[in-house]
Order: structure tokens, then sequence, then C-alpha cells
């Protein structure tokens, strides 16, 4: 993701300047423009990673939100004013960066502004659909319930994140082990053998031979590997970060077999409960879903649903415009109707993101379990064919002896 300065035209006739973050500009600009915004410029930040210190101050983690909104629920409830909270919360938070933040809000509700137009002037600290919640609880009257949506929408989507990292932290340790191990031996243990081979001038197998001519390169062009490999990464990440780039990788990503199921339920959940806190908050089905496009973070899905959107538009039903983009499985599809069909639209759309959430924990389970041994049984082979084609030498010489 890049950091984007973008110059904007509001509904209202202001001139505004926000950051984004996105995978390039042209889906940032077609993704604001949908939103009622009227682009005048979408540039690029030059050399970000001199400013990434000064980014990553300025952004408010998931867990620092979730406890923010957590206080400041208890303390509207209370009937306490919005300054007052504020205060309040600054007095818990004297440091760090929510409190710079929020210092800032402060001051701009001291001076007439509404929280929500307070909060939008910081696009990195407090994302735009959180934005977009608070402003309609304002409209509604109703802001409690609004921040206890969001605050059950943050538990949840960050409840799942958890337990996709956690599903895949053990098998990436598994496989950075796997290939130290093995690097090491081909670097280190293979060579020393090699020379006392080399000296002993006895005839060794064929297999022995291959690998030692193996280590041989390996450690002649190691260097040379590492820089090409570098390149090679350093040329994909440019490239993914372009739109057709982005577009093909995130397309293919949801083809890969055994994983592209597990994309694809991840993102569709995603989508699904970030679409019914939107709802919830009383915003328009139209406004709700260019929202909650973003919630994707996949390109290939976002096109996709800006499809469906235009569909939406046309009077087509939301059931009827997601089939015909065939991103959703069949039977959130079928929930999807009937919830439309009830008048049960958000309860449905949860309903659906649990039964997604759910199977997507059950698929992450049985790949986890199969990919653990698969690992194992990888590394053992390896690693057992190099210890062979060391030993063979030393198993024909005791034959010949014997």
């Amino acid at each position: 993701m890049a950091l984007f300065t973008c110059k904007l035209g509001a509904s209202d006739g202001k001139i505004l300047y926000r950051e984004f973050e996105a995978a390039d500009g042209a889906a940032l600009r077609k993704s604001l423009e949908s939103q009622g915004f009227f682009v005048f410029e979408v540039k690029k930040k030059p050399f970000q990673f001199l400013f990434d210190k000064g980014i990553k101050r300025r952004k408010i983690d998931g867990k620092a939100l979730l406890t923010f909104n957590q206080e400041m629920l208890v303390l509207i409830k209370s009937g306490i004013p919005i300054m007052q909270v504020l205060d309040a919360i600054l007095e818990r938070h004297d440091s760090g960066a929510l409190s710079e933040v929020l210092q800032q809000v402060r001051e701009d509700v001291k001076g007439g502004a509404a929280l929500s137009s307070a909060m939008e002037k910081h696009g990195r600290a407090f994302p735009y659909l959180y934005v977009a919640s608070i402003r309609a609880g304002e409209r509604t009257g109703d802001l409690p319930r609004t921040i206890r949506r969001y605050i059950q929408y943050l538990k949840r989507v960050g409840g799942i994140r958890k337990k996709v990292i956690s599903a895949l932290f053990y098998p990436t340790i598994l496989v950075v082990f796997a290939a130290m191990a093995i690097t090491l031996l081909l670097v280190y243990v293979v060579p020393t053998f090699s020379q006392v081979y080399t000296d002993s001038g006895s005839q060794l197998p064929l297999l022995t031979q291959l690998l030692i001519t193996f280590t041989s390169i390996l450690r002649r062009y190691f260097l040379f590997g590492a820089i090409l490999i570098a390149g090679v990464i350093a040329v994909f990440r440019k490239w993914k970060n372009t739109e057709a780039g982005s577009y093909v990788f995130d397309r293919f990503k949801l083809t890969m077999p055994l994983i592209g199921d597990v994309f694809t339920k991840y993102s569709v959940a995603s989508f699904s409960r970030t679409l019914a806190t939107v709802l919830g908050s009383g915003i328009p089905i139209i406004e709700s879903l260019r929202m909650s496009i973003g919630t994707l973070n996949n390109v290939y899905m976002e096109k996709k649903l800006f499809e469906a959107v235009r569909h939406v538009e046309e009077g087509a039903r939301l059931s009827s415009a997601l089939e015909k983009i065939n991103i959703m499985p069949s039977l959130a599809l079928r929930m999807l109707g009937v919830g439309e069909s009830t008048g049960s639209l958000e309860d449905m759309l949860i309903d659906i993101s649990d039964y997604l959430e759910d199977e997507l924990e059950e698929r992450l389970q049985i790949l986890t379990t199969a990919i653990e041994p698969a690992i194992m049984v990888v590394m053992g082979v390896v690693i057992g064919v190099i210890i062979i084609a060391m030993y063979l030498p030393i198993f024909k010489l005791g034959g010949t002896v014997g």
C-alpha cells in the first residue's frame, strides 16, 4: 500500500486535502468519485520511506481505536457532553498517537465543528468507514448505538484476523527453520565432507557427485543469487503495486488451489460484516456499498463490486447484483435474498458473515493440519537425501573393506 495526497471537492463546495492508503492512484480516484467527491488531484507521496516513522506515529491501531470507543461509549451513555468526554479520555491517554490526534479533534470541536468533521481531518487515525458511521449517528441522534455497533464490528473483525494469523504462524516458522537447516547443511556441512572425499581421491557415487557440484555452484554464486532474488522481489512488488499488477495478482490469489477459497471467504465475510455495520448506522444502501468495498482488500473483487453497485443503482436487488458478479457463495446469496424479502437485510448480512467466518475457520484448521506434516515430510526427505549422499562413499568404502 502506498500513501496518496488527494485534493477533493466535497458536495457542500468545500475543498479538502486528505491522505489515503491505496494500491494505486487510479483505483483510489475511482473509489473517491464513487463516494461523491470531485477529485482534483491524486498524488503519490514521494520518498515515503523517509516519512514511515511519522506515518506510523499518526496511525492508531485497531486495539487503541477499540479502547477509545469503549471509553467514549461509557461516557456518552452517562450523559456527559462531548467536550468533557474528550477531556476525560485525554486524561487517561496523556501521550502517544491517540493523544496527539484527540488534542486536535478537541480543539476543532471546541471551535464548533461536529465530532465527525473533526475526526475526518485525520484520515490516518480514523478510517473513513468509522467517520461516516459517527456522522450517521450524529444525524440520527443515537451516537451511542452507532459506537456500540462499531465496537462489535472491531471485535469480530479483529478476532477473525487473529485466527487467520495464528493459523499461518506455525507453518511459517516451520518453513523458515527448515530452510535454515537445509542451507546450513548445503553451505557448511557438505563442503567439509566433499573436501575429505577430494583428498582421499576415491571414486564417488553419482548422487554424491551431484550434491557436491550443486553446493559448489551455490557457494560460488551465492551473493549473485541473493542479489538476483532481491531484485526479482523488488520488481515483483513494484509491479504488484500497479493497477494492472494488483488486479492480476489478486485474481490469481482467488484461483489458487486450496487457499483461493480462504482468500475469497475472508474478503466476502469482511465485506458483509462491514456492510451490515454501515447499514445499521442509517446510511443508504448505495453509499453503504461504496464505503464497504474498501474492506475487501482485493482489487479484482473491488472492481467486480463496483459493477454490482452500478446494477443496484439501476434498480436491481442486491442479491441479484451480487449473483451477476459471482463472488459470493450460492448459499450466502440465497440468505441475502431472504433478508431482502423479509426486510431484515442487516441481520442476514451478519448471519452471512458468521457463516463464512465459521467456514473459514474450519478450512484454516484443515489446511494447517495438512500443511504441518507435509512440511515435516518434505524437510525430512531433503535432509535425508543430503545425509545419504554424504555417507554413501563411507558405506561403499566399508563394503569394499569387508
